[in-house]
């Protein structure tokens, strides 16, 4: 039986709120406490969240004896510092992705992890969902037959705001490190489950994109990538072109329509997806209903994880994340962008 797991929230943004709520439903879950870097900030989020103790800092939240784990939502450029102090006072981190701005800082967080026998988990939080567990699951057995090419976009319609984190290169802004990191996780998780594997590394990557023209932040960009098993799958994400969050799996034997790729069941939808075999006749449809608890899956899986004495997440493990680093490296130098100096 997986032990109760105290949860300390670093931040008190939109998805910090989101992460908490969804606390509230897990199987394993307690919000001890928040963290943030005004007090008063962090007690009004304790009083929505049933009266959780505040911290007026991250370093109090992180001295916090009643907190044995860490769900960090700070801005994409604070994840290594935190993560690494977190990391040092011996907490179990379930990081906001990217989980760092690159590859080399994301090893470096890994390494401390190892080091300190401590678990470390990227927040991919539909990696943990049972829609994305059934995909895997009908791509390795075959259900489409030999998986030839997915297509995964995570694009959205902006009002063009420069101090958004979206465009502001200072708070990791762009599309690939926030929105293009999902399609990467998701070609790379269903190339691998062809393989029989829990995800696949790129053979071959290319990649190119527009920059913003007053941000200088990326607002668009595609990617094509070849993964073993010449299985190719084609990337997009951007900021400034109309809204497609969708995803495509075709096989020598059918394909897979996913209208909801990285936010099943959100809002307590029941998400459907599609499996369509030649001949044009009606698709088999699938569903996962879930609870309004996207977070919680992971939050879950985290808990699980540490009942089992593990120190990874089979969902998101360590080489998953820095694999995916790699990708989003190679392809933000594509694009001409970098974050040195931030």
């Amino acid at each position: 039986m997986t032990n109760q797991l105290h949860w300390g929230i670093m931040t008190t943004g939109v998805i910090a709120h989101k992460f908490a709520a969804d606390l509230l439903k897990s199987r394993t879950g307690r919000l001890a406490a928040v963290g943030a870097r005004r007090l008063a900030d962090a007690d009004k989020f304790a009083r929505e969240f049933g009266g959780a103790r505040a911290h007026g800092s991250y370093a109090a939240l992180l001295a916090d004896p009643g907190v044995q784990a860490v769900y960090i939502g700070t801005p994409h450029p604070h994840h290594k510092e935190w993560a690494l102090k977190a990391i040092a006072a011996r907490k179990h981190v379930l990081c906001e992705k990217p989980l760092t701005l690159n590859l080399a800082d994301s090893r470096a967080i890994v390494d401390a992890a190892r080091a300190q026998g401590v678990l470390l988990m990227e927040a991919f939080m539909y990696r943990c969902h049972p829609q994305t567990a059934k995909l895997a699951e009908l791509v390795r057995t075959g259900a489409i037959g030999e998986l030839r090419l997915i297509r995964a976009s995570f694009n959205i319609q902006m009002e063009f705001k420069p101090e958004h984190r979206m465009f502001n290169r200072a708070l990791g802004g762009g599309t690939i490190l926030d929105l293009g990191c999902y399609p990467v996780s998701f070609s790379r998780l269903i190339a691998g489950a062809a393989q029989g594997r829990p995800f696949a590394d790129p053979v071959e990557f290319h990649g190119t994109g527009r920059l913003h023209p007053e941000a200088r932040t990326d607002d668009c960009a595609v990617a094509v990538v070849k993964y073993p098993g010449e299985v190719v799958a084609e990337l997009s994400c951007g900021s400034t072109v109309t809204r497609d969050i969708s995803a495509r799996i075709f096989g020598s034997q059918g394909w897979l329509d996913v209208p909801t790729p990285f936010f099943p069941g959100l809002e307590g939808r029941t998400d459907r997806f599609f499996l369509h075999r030649p001949g044009g006749g009606a698709p088999e449809e699938f569903s996962c209903e879930s609870p309004d608890a996207l977070y919680a899956y992971e939050a879950d899986a985290v808990a699980d994880a540490l009942a089992r004495g593990e120190r990874e997440v089979p969902h998101m493990t360590w080489a998953d994340t820095l694999g995916n680093a790699a990708v989003l490296d190679a392809w933000l130098a594509a694009v001409g962008v970098n974050y040195e100096g931030i």
